[in-house]
């Protein structure tokens, strides 16, 4: 999980380098998340007048948590990268996206049972991919500022072994076909929620701004080199009328 979390942390760095040059950056953090615990912050870049991507990150902490008196892992990681189209114009409201992300988990699977959510009296730890679609609103304040709210949904596809929640590796999960011999690794694949939330975000980048500035230092910087190169002529002529003249060789004095 150590390892997964650091090549997602450099993956989003070398993200962050080409596409810093030519778009707005909004850093992001979801604050759904944030009250259980579970880190999300995001990075969104404007490709266009109606257009964006974004690149996430979701790390759940929790080794295990207790439902019901019993203890249940609830600890992994996903990496996200999304692509998202706004039909008012970016930040302007309403948008939907495409997005593709991997992850890695060690925790006890979710089922909704009853109008109620629930988790498996077992746990997994494996990996898994997924491609799905999102939805959401979001807006610009106050110049600088981003509220942004989503919904994603997603085919999953994982690959797993199976534990009791004593730690005994379940050597016969369930499967359509049994193999003939008992092999605990699994896999599955299925529809599920990838991303829920409200995140709250700043910019950090702005190429128009970056380039007013730069400009700014550019002309300050000439307007000292002109300002430098003027008072160096004047100095040397204040010191040569200063200096004495000598008396021309062979002049007769009367």
């Amino acid at each position: 999980m150590k390892r997964f979390g650091i090549s997602s942390l450099l993956l989003l760095a070398s993200l962050l380098r080409p596409a810093a040059t030519d778009a707005q950056i909004y850093a992001k953090l979801n604050g759904l998340y944030a009250l259980v615990g579970v880190v999300n912050p995001a990075v969104e870049f404007r490709l266009t007048d109606h257009s964006a991507f974004q690149t996430e990150f979701v790390y759940s902490p929790w080794k295990s948590i207790n439902v019901d008196g019993q203890s249940k892992p609830m600890h992994f990681g996903i990496f996200l990268n999304e692509y998202r189209y706004y039909f008012r114009g970016y930040a302007r409201g309403w948008y939907v996206g495409g997005n593709a992300g991997m992850m890695a988990f060690r925790m006890s699977k979710p089922y909704i049972e009853n109008w109620g959510i629930h988790l498996e009296n077992r746990y997994s730890k494996g990996y898994g991919f997924m491609f799905g679609a999102c939805a959401g609103y979001e807006r610009i304040f106050r110049k600088r500022w981003v509220f942004d709210v989503f919904f994603g949904w997603s085919w999953i596809t994982s690959f797993y072994n199976g534990y009791d929640l004593d730690g005994r590796t379940q050597m016969e999960p369930h499967r359509p076909v049994q193999p003939l011999h008992p092999d605990p690794f699994n896999g599955s694949s299925e529809w599920y929620p990838n991303k829920i939330g409200i995140s709250i975000g700043i910019r950090i980048y702005d190429p128009e701004l970056h380039r007013q500035r730069s400009e700014t230092r550019r002309l300050r910087k000439a307007a000292r080199s002109a300002a430098s190169y003027g008072k160096t002529p004047a100095a040397d002529r204040g010191s040569r009328m200063s200096r004495p003249v000598p008396a021309a060789s062979g002049s007769v004095s009367k």
